[in-house]
């Protein structure tokens, strides 16, 4: 039996009981009844609302889920990817170590005609141009205004 069942029952009970509103107990008996049935309405809806919210709560973590299996995949992806291009230097020259790509400082860089986000390694910086892979745009690097930190102070 639900709350709202339960306080439907007290409301019958005090009718069948013939408990008037009249005298001081039956407005009493009378006014608990009422709040007691407000508060089973009010839990009803609190009741339904957590049922909205618990299927929301079911949907996100399904998506959830999903994204981190999509982000299995592409992280698999990625080792194969990796793996393929330490084949590749190890067919080059028996004695190179594998690629070790923790190793490499990325620069991300835009492109000033599409701007298109790019990221490259030293080795592409250090070229000094490449192509945007987005737009084909011939991309300079002026690498003059950089200077290497020695140690030493300057001493003026």
């Amino acid at each position: 039996m639900t709350i709202t069942e339960k306080t439907a029952y007290l409301k019958g009970l005090m009718e069948g009981l013939k408990i008037g509103k009249e005298d001081d107990m039956g407005k009493l008996v009378s006014a608990i009844v009422e709040t007691l049935d407000e508060m089973a309405l009010a839990i009803d809806d609190i009741d339904a609302h957590m049922d909205e919210v618990d299927a929301e709560i079911e949907d996100i973590e399904d998506t959830i889920e999903d994204i981190e299996d999509a982000i299995d995949d592409i992280d698999d992806d990625i080792d194969d990817i990796c793996d393929a291009i330490d084949e590749i230097y190890d067919d080059d020259d028996e004695d190179d170590d594998d690629y070790d790509w923790d190793d490499d400082e990325l620069y991300e860089l835009e492109c000033p005609t599409c701007g298109e986000h790019i990221v490259i390694d030293e080795v592409q910086l250090g070229g000094g141009e490449m192509k945007c892979p987005a737009c084909g745009e011939d991309l300079e690097f002026d690498l003059s205004s950089l200077v290497e930190d020695d140690g030493e102070e300057d001493e003026e």
